[in-house]
């Protein structure tokens, strides 16, 4: 028996902003969330402004969302968005921007002060009395998959550590996918976010959760990575591959909205924590050290739709586009599995997980 459950609606093409106005406006008044330079950069924040003003509908914008973005930064989104009157957002952006959104349309509907029901931490419990302002997502790298996901990751500087959130209402009501909106990323973020989606793909495809509908996508999702392979190491991307790989991400967001993730996300985000390591680069550096232990006819499976003949291959490839950024010590890596191996997906994986072989994992991956 398994479950599929995916309200988001998708728009897949060049131009699917301005030819779907309709599909962008959901209320009133807009709240754009984005961050300093992700929606100027791609073009995607001027198709949204000029399809708001051409229907003559007020926005503000929120560009404040920084990297990793943090919980009480979150809150403060939220009462923006409620002094401005908004009632719907429009996230243009990365990953960040668009876990951001999530956090703020939750903030914006539920206000967290004293004696009010509700308190900051209170996202993470997942049923709130109020809904989750609707949202629109347009994605602006191809990895995170967050346009079709419920969940949102939060910076908690308290527990040294990201934590993510979901609930139902968090999945965003359409996403749009346009390539053009990636075409100009710096190589290094391409490489970076491509891999975030392979890990997607991968670590839903090998976890306890895994079912036939998912299997199907991840294949699909690993074909198209796996025929851009090329593109992503030597940079000649053109509009049709980055619309290519956002599909490919999609597909990730899709999976893990079923399956959820594996221990190399809940590992990697020890890196990006005290490394500032980007998020798709520490789950890279993790992902064969994981595969070894997964089931072998799943990794070949995963291989064989990259078209890759085995893990050291991969591996090899890993390699060469994800560069170390940072170096580590035995001591570190101790520390951060007692954080890590607390993580709810731990008991998605394949194998059983102890917090020895996540330092074993942690060891054999970074020293």
């Amino acid at each position: 028996m398994f479950k599929f459950h995916m309200p988001t609606k998708v728009i897949a093409g060049q131009g699917c902003v301005l030819e779907n106005q309709g599909e962008l406006i959901l209320g009133k008044h807009a709240l754009i969330v984005t961050g300093k330079s992700s929606g100027k950069k791609s073009g995607a924040l001027d198709d949204v402004i000029f399809v708001l003003e051409n229907n003559k509908i007020p926005y503000h914008v929120y560009d404040k969302v920084e990297n990793n973005p943090e919980i009480n930064d979150m809150a403060l989104g939220g009462k923006f968005a409620r002094e401005c009157g908004c009632d719907f957002i429009i996230a243009i952006g990365g990953g960040s921007p668009l876990d951001a959104s999530k956090a703020i349309a939750v903030y914006a509907a539920n206000e967290p002060k004293e004696n009010s029901g509700f308190e900051l931490y209170d996202i993470f419990k997942g049923n709130y009395k109020n809904k989750p302002l609707p949202m629109v997502a347009i994605p602006t790298t191809a990895g995170t998959g967050s346009e079709v996901t419920p969940y949102s990751i939060l910076t908690l500087h308290n527990e040294k550590t990201k934590k993510s959130f979901t609930c139902v209402d968090s999945f965003f009501k359409t996403a749009f996918l346009d390539g053009r909106y990636t075409l100009n990323l710096p190589l290094q973020v391409a490489r970076n976010t491509a891999v975030d989606a392979m890990c997607h793909l991968i670590e839903g495809y090998t976890n306890k959760k895994a079912s036939p509908s998912s299997d199907y996508m991840v294949l699909e999702g690993l074909k198209i990575i796996g025929k851009n392979l090329d593109k992503l190491e030597n940079g000649n991307f053109d509009t049709d591959s980055c619309t290519e790989l956002l599909w490919a991400s999609t597909l990730g967001g899709i999976v893990i909205s079923q399956t959820g993730t594996t221990i190399v996300h809940s590992m990697g985000y020890q890196l990006t924590y005290f490394k500032d390591i980007p998020h798709g680069m520490a789950n890279g550096y993790l992902l064969c050290e994981y595969l070894k232990r997964a089931d072998k006819v799943r990794v070949a499976n995963c291989l064989d739709a990259l078209g890759l003949s085995s893990l050291d291959k991969l591996l090899a490839y890993l390699e060469k586009i994800l560069p170390r950024v940072a170096d580590f010590t035995e001591n570190e890596l101790v520390e951060w599995s007692n954080i890590s191996i607390k993580a709810r997906n731990v008991a998605s994986c394949p194998y059983p997980v102890t917090q020895d072989l996540e330092i074993e994992i942690y060891k054999n991956s970074l020293l």
